[in-house]
């Protein structure tokens, strides 16, 4: 009976290619060679969710849990996402349903030239290719051998800007040798002792590092139950990952065990601000009360973010509360965001609703695990060629993008023009 059903597929196969050939009056071994050739080629991956898919694959469960993991039930880091689909998630049990948020929209212009689209723009003063940045995410290693090495790389050759974890599996010192053209800023998880901040404050700035992120929504850490799970191998990773690292400095990071500051508070940012001529920006503001005291306190910029949904679950997505931070600052400071971003179109609708630029967390770290650098560079590429066509098709004016956001009973028309938030509400 297989062998019947073998042969029934084969001539069928053969007589469709034979058939081709004739309608087409080309040779029917050229069509063969196409169909092996194709057949046997690895499919080009065409999306971040490409990519994500590749990961998850590579990695061991312990390692995947570990990126991918939110805190609690997770709903605020599905909803990074589905806030930029229109849809919100609800979790019931072990099952997700999906129901309609607010809806966000482009709104096209056609009949302009789009000959040339420009996705050049500047953070802190310094240009970068496009508005699409690597976000400060921890222990590269567990995704690639030599971690953030090969990321800093990928970032210099994209021409955009790394954040450098404090939780870096490299060193410093070896960041800043693999790309030294590389547009850096570095994350700082606040210690209780200040002189310890210190040390590492002057050390970053000595090594050419341009900005100084503080992130402020880890006084202690969410509780992550996947991580509780698989702690033992998580760990056990990490250790082998050190072992295999090929000098001695490249070790698990000696702040990983070192404690948060739990006291961290507002006034202790002149403190900060004393000891360095880097600006400082904030990660982690989701609030207008906080936005308000960040200007209040003259911090260079905020990164609108709910850390991945890895702390507090149940807050905003970060889409959602960009446009309440945009609209506090008063186009004071710099506003950026991550979290949720997963395409050019999702880029294109955080640029409208005032972000700067968006800082991408997890899609590096799957570009990563698929081909260490050039992985990243792929995953960096996409995005910008995605924006490209999505600026292009909206009718750009060198990054004039025009939206249509409703909210409740609120229809607000966003115009930007270089990055910066006008708006017009009607009720």
């Amino acid at each position: 009976m297989q062998k019947d059903q073998y042969r029934i597929q084969t001539t069928s196969y053969y007589s469709s290619i034979f058939t081709l050939s004739s309608t087409l009056k080309c040779s029917y071994q050229v069509l063969f060679g196409f169909a092996y050739s194709y057949e046997g080629a690895d499919m080009p991956l065409a999306c971040l969710t490409d990519f994500e898919a590749h990961a998850r694959e590579r990695l061991s469960k312990s390692s995947w849990d570990y990126i991918e993991g939110g805190a609690d039930e997770g709903i605020t880091r599905d909803d990074n996402v589905a806030a930029f689909k229109n849809t919100s998630m609800c979790k019931t049990g072990q099952e997700s349903q999906e129901h309609q948020s607010p809806r966000i929209r482009l709104r096209p212009r056609y009949l302009r030239d789009v000959s040339e689209v420009d996705l050049r723009t500047t953070i802190q003063g310094e240009e970068i290719s496009a508005p699409i940045c690597i976000a400060p995410t921890g222990f590269h290693c567990l995704a690639w051998p030599d971690g953030e090495m090969s990321t800093a790389r990928a970032a210099q050759a994209a021409g955009t800007c790394y954040i450098t974890s404090s939780y870096a599996s490299c060193s410093l010192e070896d960041i800043v040798t693999t790309a030294p053209r590389g547009l850096r800023w570095f994350q700082l998880y606040v210690h209780p002792e200040r002189q310890l901040n210190k040390q590492l404050i002057q050390r970053v700035e000595a090594l050419g590092f341009r900005a100084l992120v503080i992130t402020v929504d880890v006084p202690i850490l969410g509780n992550r139950r996947q991580d509780i799970r698989n702690q033992l191998n998580l760990m056990m990773n990490l250790m082998q990952a050190s072992i295999h690292s090929t000098k001695e400095r490249n070790s698990i990071p000696h702040l990983q065990m070192s404690p948060i500051s739990t006291s961290l508070c507002w006034n202790d940012l002149s403190w900060f601000q004393s000891m360095t001529r880097l600006p400082i920006i904030l990660k982690g503001i989701l609030t207008k009360e906080d936005a308000e005291l960040a200007v209040k306190h003259n911090v260079h910029g905020i990164i609108v973010s709910n850390h991945g949904g890895r702390q507090l679950d149940g807050v905003a997505a970060s889409i959602d509360a960009l446009t309440e931070v945009v609209a506090a600052v008063k186009g004071k400071i710099e506003v950026y965001l991550d979290g949720g971003v997963r395409t050019g179109n999702d880029v294109l609708k955080a640029l409208a609703l005032g972000a700067k630029c968006v800082f991408l967390g997890r899609p590096i770290l799957w570009g990563l695990a698929y081909k260490g650098e050039h992985g990243v560079k792929e995953v960096l590429n996409i995005l910008k060629n995605e924006l490209h066509i999505s600026m292009a098709l909206t009718g750009k004016d060198p990054l004039v993008i025009y939206t249509l956001v409703i909210r409740s009973a609120k229809v607000m028309f966003a115009e930007v023009k270089g990055h910066t938030l006008r708006t017009k509400e009607e009720l």
